[in-house]
């Protein structure tokens, strides 16, 4: 959703304005096309997304990712106070993030919960026959 805010924002730019903006690297590789990077031009990356195979560390960096996704909102937002067109979205984004942050706590709550029950163990098993041999 920010790739295409600030793609609305740049489309009908002219190459003035991109340069008086700063951003005529971006539009020299990119042109006004959306590249999900971060604010110091380095690409995304399925690096960024860090899975352990292990349920509280995923959800331990879960709840990470949306408090950083909050934060960036929040900067996002103090820099376009004066346009509603784009805090209207940022802030949906942001209450988002808190929502999101929520449910992965109660997750990580009901995982450490369910690991700290003490563990027992039922025998259904009927008596063996004894027509084995066995004694």
């Amino acid at each position: 959703m920010v790739g295409t805010i600030v793609h609305q924002l740049t489309k009908d730019a002219s190459i003035e304005e991109i340069e008086k903006a700063g951003l005529a690297p971006y539009y020299t590789d990119h042109g006004v096309d959306v590249y999900p990077s971060s604010a110091a031009g380095v690409p995304f990356t399925a690096a960024y997304i860090a899975c352990k195979g292990d349920p509280i560390a995923n959800l331990q960096e879960d709840l990470a990712a949306e408090q950083k996704a909050r934060a960036t909102y929040e900067k996002l937002i103090n820099l376009c106070r004066d346009n509603p067109d784009v805090l209207d979205p940022l802030r949906y984004l942001r209450q988002r993030e808190v929502v999101h942050f929520q449910r992965f706590g109660e997750a990580l709550r009901g995982v450490q919960d369910k690991l700290a029950e003490k563990k027992f163990y039922m025998n259904d098993m009927k008596p063996l026959d004894n027509d084995c041999g066995c004694n």
